[in-house]
């Protein structure tokens, strides 16, 4: 005692002298680190809501603190703000959209941007209809009228998935509207179907009295789309400077998404305590769909989560392709860092953890 007593004492003299922390031998320390927390800004693509439960979790359950971290998270306007808040260096890592993000990089003089952490193995896209307006598969959206959000990034993938599947482009009409009236106006028969996520409309427009067996949710994913969806980005100044933040940070949302996993329901009210309103029942049923539709894949299941198929990417790029002139064609390596990433060993999910 005497001994751990001296070098306590040893310490406290050293910072008093020169004003900067020491590490000491043999002083147990509280934290997961002997110095002050690191500063993370965050910004999520959205408001809250139970799709983001992993990263609700590593919060609302120490998992950052435990990593070291202090994280600050804020909600941009749409995953294109999301992408040019880290670009600027004004959020420190975001979630976004990837194929957003591949469209960013291309632009002239875009900062290198890249994600390092893939959430949504499979883009949450589709086109949301009503049966009884006669779409019950993908072959039926011709001759249709689509409601479509300016800046909607699933409307981009789906010249590709047109041609894959031998429709007639010309036969659909696009019809621009406000996000406001998009659900509304397929409620009320204004429109045949609307673009968007499968996660967030679908299950909005039950909440709103749709009945179930009159919606048809025809998700690009089943239809040949190659495209991954949500994905962890960093400003590449960060990530240069503070790499072991990067990466504690990706350990703590892996540690989240295993305790959702186990536990939905409770994963639910740690949202809910951070949502301005919302239905248990809809967020719950918000967070099985994200997690059996686009987290829990095979491909995840098989490989573990965060990661990327070259191959696959490359699929993808062709597919944005059919829409979207490259300047200069990116590599996978170009878009997506896998160097913070866990061992595949310490990121293996199961569907019960």
């Amino acid at each position: 005692m005497q001994v751990r007593s001296l070098r306590r004492l040893w310490c406290i003299l050293l910072v008093l002298v020169s004003a900067v922390g020491v590490a000491c031998p043999g002083v147990a320390d509280n934290g997961a680190d002997a110095g002050a927390p690191t500063q993370i800004r965050f910004s999520l693509d959205r408001p809250i809501d139970a799709a983001v439960a992993p990263v609700v979790l590593a919060s609302t359950r120490g998992l950052f603190r435990a990593e070291g971290l202090s994280v600050t998270t804020a909600a941009a306007a749409d995953t294109a703000d999301a992408i040019a808040r880290v670009a600027a260096g004004k959020s420190d890592l975001a979630l976004a959209d990837i194929n957003a993000l591949i469209r960013f990089r291309d632009q002239r003089g875009a900062p290198p941007v890249k994600a390092v952490f893939v959430l949504f193995d499979k883009a949450a896209y589709a086109f949301i209809a009503r049966k009884s307006r006669g779409i019950n598969a993908l072959a039926d959206i011709e001759g249709k009228t689509v409601g479509v959000i300016e800046g909607d990034p699933s409307i981009r993938l789906w010249p590709a998935l047109a041609r894959r599947n031998g429709l007639r482009l010309k036969t659909v009409k696009l019809q621009q509207i406000s996000p406001a009236v998009r659900e509304p106006m397929l409620s009320a028969g204004q429109l045949d179907a609307i673009s968007g996520l499968s996660y967030l409309s679908a299950i909005d427009l039950r909440d709103r009295g749709i009945p179930a067996d009159d919606i048809a949710v025809l998700r690009f994913a089943d239809y040949g789309c190659a495209a991954y969806g949500k994905a962890l980005i960093v400003n590449p100044a960060f990530a240069a400077g503070k790499p072991e933040a990067v990466k504690a940070f990706l350990r703590a949302v892996i540690a989240g998404l295993r305790l959702t996993i186990r536990e939905p329901a409770k994963a639910v009210d740690d949202v809910l305590a951070q949502m301005d309103g919302g239905s248990r029942a809809v967020e719950l049923e918000r967070l099985h769909t994200v997690l059996s539709d686009n987290i829990l894949t095979s491909e995840v299941r098989h490989s573990g989560i965060g990661g990327i198929d070259p191959a696959r990417f490359e699929t993808l790029l062709d597919q944005i392709a059919e829409d979207f002139r490259f300047r200069n064609r990116p590599a996978a390596t170009d878009i997506f860092d896998s160097s913070f990433l866990p061992p595949a060993s310490d990121r293996r999910i199961t569907q019960v953890e």
